[in-house]
């Protein structure tokens, strides 16, 4: 069965208004994302101005978001690396 004009143009505009909200609400997000950007911008500089290294900070943060037996794997390769170069 075909569609008419009308029901095609009708289809468009619904895909249309869909599309809209689709690509607003990923501005928003976007928008949010910046923001909590910024956030944490002024928190490491705050810890940065009580003294605190944010590398090491970073670092820390990395590593908690891993799995102990990844990290645990990692550090076990890294050291025997090490050994291997005579750096201990």
């Amino acid at each position: 069965m075909d569609m008419t004009e009308d029901e095609k143009s009708d289809n468009y505009r619904v895909t249309a208004g869909e599309l809209r909200q689709f690509v607003e609400r990923f501005e928003r997000l976007d928008e949010e994302k910046k923001a909590i950007a910024e956030q944490q911008k002024e928190v490491m500089a705050e810890a940065k101005g009580r003294g605190y290294d944010t590398k090491v900070l970073r670092k820390i943060i990395a590593l908690r978001k891993r799995d102990s037996d990844d990290i645990a794997e990692e550090e076990a390769v890294l050291e025997m690396y090490k050994e291997a170069l005579g750096m201990q």
